[in-house]
């Protein structure tokens, strides 16, 4: 293994790593800031960004960073989502058995919500993933939810997170309705070369890696190849480990690789 060869103590560029060690930036910080004003306020907010972004890890932060005795946070990701699913997912992270239909599911989770923020004090917070990928239906149900209470009092803080492909959804004209009643969108850009170079070195010190393996040219190789998305510096980054390994090289320059985007990325 690659970690034994460079003497790390932690797996570099993984979907596990803890949140305090995940790389931060200004923009990741002002967007997790953002969010926590959409939770506190109990807002409807969509998050923004494109293929390899690190949506899912800066939802990972937003969570982390708020109070479990304030906040309830309930977490969707399902691409084939129908309102009858969405209700009952969400019931289940309630400790709810949902009822069948989909009527009597959304009055359950009503009341479960209501009973969340007047008994106990907690406000709900509601994140769904993969949301570009939603059907009208869905999209349909998520405004009937949001009208709740006479259009007058929101339920809960709802976070759409998905691709640019949702945004250019609900600029069409059948779904203006959802569209107004937007209170935040927050758009999470992919890294520039500066950020490409602190996300890898990040990433390494958290494995425990006492001097740089990644020269400049093979930074600038990874940044020219992944256009700054976080997954496909992960992808890069791990195969060129695995082959300096392999190959007992203990410095990964440009050449590496180039050779590794051009034999082995898809």
């Amino acid at each position: 293994m690659f970690e034994e060869f460079y003497s790390l103590t932690n797996t570099p560029f993984t979907r596990d790593i803890p949140v305090e060690s995940l790389f931060n930036s200004p923009v990741i910080e002002e967007v997790v800031s953002r969010l926590e004003f959409v939770a506190n306020r109990q807002q409807f907010a969509l998050a923004i960004g494109g293929c390899g972004a690190g949506k899912t890890t800066i939802i990972r932060k937003f969570q982390a960073v708020l109070d479990p005795h304030k906040y309830k946070v309930l977490y969707v990701s399902d691409s084939q989502m129908t309102p009858r699913n969405f209700y009952k997912i969400l019931l289940e992270q309630l400790g709810i058995a949902a009822h069948y239909y989909r009527s009597d599911a959304k009055r359950q989770l009503h009341k479960e919500i209501e009973l969340l923020k007047s008994a106990h004090g907690i406000k709900p917070v509601v994140v769904t993933d993969e949301s570009h990928l939603f059907k009208r239906e869905m999209l349909e149900e998520i405004r009937f939810t949001l009208n709740y209470v006479y259009d007058s009092i929101s339920p809960m803080a709802l976070i759409l997170v998905g691709q640019y492909e949702l945004l250019d959804t609900l600029k069409k004209q059948p779904y203006q309705a959802i569209r107004q009643r937007v209170d935040m969108k927050c758009e999470i850009p992919n890294y520039d070369r500066a950020q490409v170079t602190q996300y890898i070195n990040c990433h390494m010190a958290y494995a425990g890696a006492i001097s740089d393996l990644f020269s400049d040219g093979a930074v600038d190789a990874i940044y020219s190849y992944s256009a700054g998305s976080a997954r496909m510096v992960n992808k890069v980054c791990t195969a060129c480990l695995i082959f300096g390994a392999q190959s007992k090289r203990k410095i990964i320059d440009d050449h590496m690789v180039k050779q590794i985007i051009e034999q082995e990325m898809i």
